[in-house]
């Protein structure tokens, strides 16, 4: 088969452009690999079963027949639908794999070994193959379905997330999809640069459920270092004070203090007598007192508006933020100004959508197409 580079992918002038990826996956995290792949101007054809991605149909909220679900990990490739239970369908994918320069897909054990995806991966042993998998094949977590929610318990990170006294929860976005599918993106690189240093192709696996324990960073090393079990504190720091919020008149200020020269400039601005205690001149004193010093912070802060102690904060070196939810978020000066958001085509129609955060020499790539309808390419990829 000749893979002929789309012309939205041409001329651009990104790093991927001309590189082929195939993206078999479904759901986030591998979409979202894929979709990295696009952004830096690879050109990606995404192959969907008869019954389409189950992300489609995640919702509300919908745009036009799709979830916008389906929209944020989505753009940048072509679709075509394929069936790999059938023998010409098999072998319409297997001609792509065969020219295709990266593939990603996220199938189960069982699924690998009942769709015969080794016989398409030895189609093309020069290629850089992306396995995201539930967890490290061959334990016994491997072949089990697991989604982010169940990735963020398993991980222990709903472990360390909630107030002290209250059940674990949940991050409010799917983190564990996200951290792993930016692994993905950094092996489908990896495994790119390897091949243009002349070394054969790479399979790489990313499981979801030691992906997302990586992100537990400093909690994690915490307890293999010393045995401790990391506990929920809320908003607060386990290792830093003050670092989380505080109440004002109207609402939460976010400090974040990190260091002992940052407290002594908080206590410079804030002019309470109370904060120049001996007791609190360290960081580890801080963490020691944090409840105390929490009450005296609050005392202080509630005096005034959230906006008012922003100004007052605004330069004074005090690392700090307001609490924003997500329209707060897309309001502020920074992202309203900028051009992170923009516009993209979907079957629905024009649609706005956060463009890649990544800036090449100063500029922001375009969104060059918007997510296409179930099999929108399939006559013109496979020409039937």
């Amino acid at each position: 088969m000749v893979w002929e580079i789309d012309p939205s992918n041409q001329g651009t002038g990104l790093p991927l452009e001309g590189v082929r990826v195939l993206d078999l996956s479904r759901v986030l995290a591998g979409p979202l690999c894929a979709m990295i792949a696009g952004d830096l101007g690879a050109d990606v054809i995404k192959v969907e079963s008869p019954d389409g991605d189950p992300v489609r149909s995640l919702a509300p909220p919908r745009f036009g027949d799709d979830a916008t679900y389906f929209l944020a990990v989505n753009r940048h490739r072509r679709n075509v639908v394929a069936d790999l239970r059938r023998a010409q369908d098999y072998e319409h994918v297997a001609a792509l794999v065969e020219v295709a320069d990266v593939v990603v897909e996220n199938y189960l054990e069982s699924q690998v070994r009942s769709l015969n995806i080794d016989g398409l991966r030895a189609r093309n042993r020069d290629c850089v193959w992306v396995s995201i998998t539930p967890a490290t094949t061959g334990g016994p977590l491997a072949d089990l379905p697991s989604f982010d929610l169940l990735a963020q318990a398993r991980s222990g990170l709903m472990g360390v997330t909630g107030e002290t006294n209250s059940p674990p929860s949940k991050v409010g976005s799917p983190v564990a999809d996200v951290v792993t599918g930016l692994y993905g993106a950094i092996a489908m690189l990896s495994g790119l640069f390897a091949r243009s240093c002349n070394r054969p192709g790479r399979h790489f696996e990313v499981p979801l459920l030691e992906s997302t324990m990586s992100a537990l960073v400093n909690q994690a090393q915490g307890y293999l270092a010393t045995g401790v079990n990391p506990t929920r504190l809320g908003n607060d720091h386990p290792s830093i004070a003050p670092y989380g919020p505080v109440t004002t008149s109207d609402g939460l200020l976010l400090l974040a203090v990190g260091t002992d020269q940052q407290f002594a400039r908080l206590v410079e601005v804030i002019g309470d007598e109370r904060l120049r205690r001996g007791e609190w001149t360290t960081n580890d004193e801080r963490v020691a007192g944090r409840d105390v010093l929490r009450s005296v912070l609050n005392e202080v802060f509630v005096k005034s508006s959230s906006d008012a102690w922003l100004a007052v904060l605004r330069h004074s070196g005090v690392p700090h933020a307001p609490v924003l939810d997500v329209a707060g978020a897309f309001a502020q000066d920074q992202i309203r100004d900028g051009d992170f958001v923009g516009s993209m085509s979907s079957p629905g129609g024009t649609v706005s959508t956060m463009r890649t955060p990544l800036l090449i020499d100063g500029v922001r790539p375009d969104v060059r197409r918007g997510p296409r309808r179930q099999g929108e390419d399939t006559e013109s990829v496979f020409g039937a």
